[in-house]
């Protein structure tokens, strides 16, 4: 669920909060109307704050903190599934209009591609010197010996990735 890491923060953060302001005017009172002595509540307070308070306060932090790498996370998945989204109804689209569309950079576009193509999201080819990125089914690139882009000979440049020496295009083939 969205949000529940920042939600649990939220909450544990304001419980511990609340019960470091709440109990030391307890401890305070007691002492006051005398049923409570000087060591004793010396001795609650700093129990008190090692077991519940600190705990609930670190514990907070922790989880509101985990909420907003957890926020990041799913904005960037989000980011990637426009991306494919986009390249797939387009056929080819130019890495600019890419960065312009997600309000990103083109580094972020770029990284997001290698990304995809590591999880096997993402099939095609991209021609960096031009900036356009093509979706091609991995099919039809399967065994290719000739580059989409210029028809040059290619050349197998590591697991899924082939590339043309000639006009720098990368074909991503999934699989």
């Amino acid at each position: 669920m969205l949000g529940s890491a920042r939600l649990v923060g939220a909450v544990l953060l304001g419980a511990g909060i609340f019960l470091g302001v709440v109990v030391p005017l307890w401890l305070f009172l007691g002492m006051e109307e005398g049923t409570l002595e000087g060591s004793g509540a010396i001795f609650g307070l700093g129990f008190f704050y090692l077991v519940i308070v600190i705990p609930l306060v670190g514990g907070g932090l922790y989880f509101l903190r985990r909420g907003q790498v957890e926020a990041k996370d799913v904005a960037r998945v989000s980011e990637q599934r426009k991306l494919l989204g986009i390249v797939s109804t387009r056929g080819q689209v130019a890495i600019s209009d890419l960065a312009i569309d997600l309000n990103s950079t083109r580094d972020k576009v770029q990284n997001d591609i290698y990304d995809l193509v590591n999880r096997g999201l993402f099939s095609g080819y991209v021609d960096w010197a031009k900036g356009t990125l093509y979706s091609v089914e991995a099919s039809k690139l399967q065994g290719q010996q000739h580059c989409p882009n210029c028809g040059g000979q290619v050349e197998l440049v590591g697991k899924g990735l082939i590339k043309c020496p000639y006009c720098g295009a990368e074909i991503f083939l999934q699989g």
